[in-house]
């Protein structure tokens, strides 16, 4: 099982395509992914209690029925809290996709991502969706023009894809992602669409995808706020032929693994490109009590403005991890804490079982110029583990957000 990072394969019996349909002042702003089939779905959605028309139709619709055609999205216009002119434009969205693919417009699932509170340009959109012939279209540059187009203030494309046996088929599974800003646990401003050619069961497909969102996701933070269009939606559409996956069976095991090997590796990109970062944070506990004490610790460290600043500023300042481990509600022992920075020019200790233990300033100074910095938490209290991914908080950060509308 081998993952490609940056890459995207188009899985058996998809198709995508990334366009322009004016919504942003320059580059791509459109996609529709599309299954020749219906393919199985799932999704895991913001818990903001302010959802755009996408989720709360997304969310609707999954309760009905389990098989979909395909996924309309948009970038640059978030279509939320635009009344019922931007109801109305999402469903002409998924009617405009539908119509192009010989689908029913609840067979097509919808997305968007952008300003809060702006009036939905449907009609640009309709328009230019509708003059699309997925006839013409090239699988592979069409997944890699789809990626670029969900992206807002992302400085990069986020993709990978992965490929493994399953009842003696080659199975593709692969991903893209954007997210860069108002990124926090429990879904941020982040979108993430997953396609595979594996048969299996939509019941256990939710599970799998909630697993791996759980571990990957939702482990992510780069400004601690949570906004109002986040979501991950796999579609699987079973044309690699492969048995159908309907049980808790090695290959049901094999497929979720994959997926959280793909969704880390996306979160950890979304991580890598917050606003204005400059450096990628991993934090890991290890040796706590239990599974959700563990994500405590690490997502209320990785949450911390003050951690934050701190390595953006290389200050070896580890009483703010402690600080934050301690109103995380995780239940710990903080006599049994040791905390350890790791780089490409070694590794320090900075505090050993719940005292400070002396290292060499310049050596830890090395390791907080890196771009990609490891801290471990090291705790006595069992064997449970967790990590969670950050990035530093710099002056940069403020300038984009202070100047997003304007």
């Amino acid at each position: 099982m081998n993952l490609l990072k940056d890459t995207i394969i188009p899985p058996e019996g998809f198709k995508a395509v990334g366009f322009r349909s004016g919504i942003k002042k320059s580059g791509l702003d459109t996609a529709v992914i599309l299954s020749d089939v219906p393919a199985a779905a799932a999704g895991t959605f913001t818990t903001n209690k302010v959802k755009a028309f996408c989720v709360q139709r997304n969310t609707e619709l999954l309760t009905q029925t389990s098989y979909f055609r395909g996924i309309a999205v948009n970038s640059g216009n978030a279509n939320a809290c635009t009344g019922e002119k931007g109801k109305e434009g999402n469903e002409t969205f998924a009617e405009a996709a539908a119509s192009i693919t010989g689908a029913a417009p609840d067979e097509i699932l919808t997305a968007s991502t952008g300003v809060i509170g702006v009036d939905f340009p449907i009609e640009k959109i309709k328009e230019s969706v509708t003059m699309l012939d997925f006839t013409k279209v090239d699988p592979e540059k069409g997944f890699k023009t789809a990626s670029e187009a969900i992206l807002t203030t992302d400085t990069f494309t986020k993709t990978a894809s992965i490929q493994f046996d399953i009842d003696g088929k080659q199975v593709t599974l692969s991903g893209m992602a954007k997210g860069s800003g108002m990124i926090h646990p429990n879904m941020a401003t982040m979108l993430s669409f997953l396609t595979t050619d594996l048969a299996i069961n939509p019941g256990l497909l939710s599970e799998a995808i909630k697993a791996a969102v759980a571990e990957s996701f939702n482990m992510i933070s780069v400004d601690g706020d949570t906004s109002t269009n986040d979501m991950v939606i796999i579609l699987a559409n079973g044309k690699v032929g492969n048995k159908v996956i309907d049980k808790e069976t090695d290959d049901f095991f094999t497929f979720k693994k994959a997926l959280t090997l793909v969704c880390r590796y996306l979160a950890k990109s979304i991580a890598a490109d917050g606003e204005g970062a400059t450096k990628l944070l991993e934090f890991e506990v290890t040796g706590a009590k239990s599974a959700k004490d563990a994500r405590l610790i690490a997502r209320s460290v990785s949450s911390s403005n003050l951690v934050k600043t701190a390595f953006f500023g290389r200050d070896p300042n580890w009483g703010r991890i402690v600080a934050a481990m301690g109103y995380s509600g995780a239940d710990f022992n903080p006599d049994g804490v040791s905390i350890y920075f790791q780089g490409a020019p070694g590794y320090a200790c900075l505090m050993e079982k719940g005292k400070p233990h002396h290292f060499d300033t310049g050596s830890v100074t090395g390791i907080l110029k890196e771009k990609n910095i490891f801290i471990t938490i090291k705790l006595s209290d069992g064997d449970s583990s967790a990590t969670a991914w950050s990035c530093d908080f710099s002056y940069d950060y403020v300038k984009i957000n202070a100047e997003y509308t304007t």
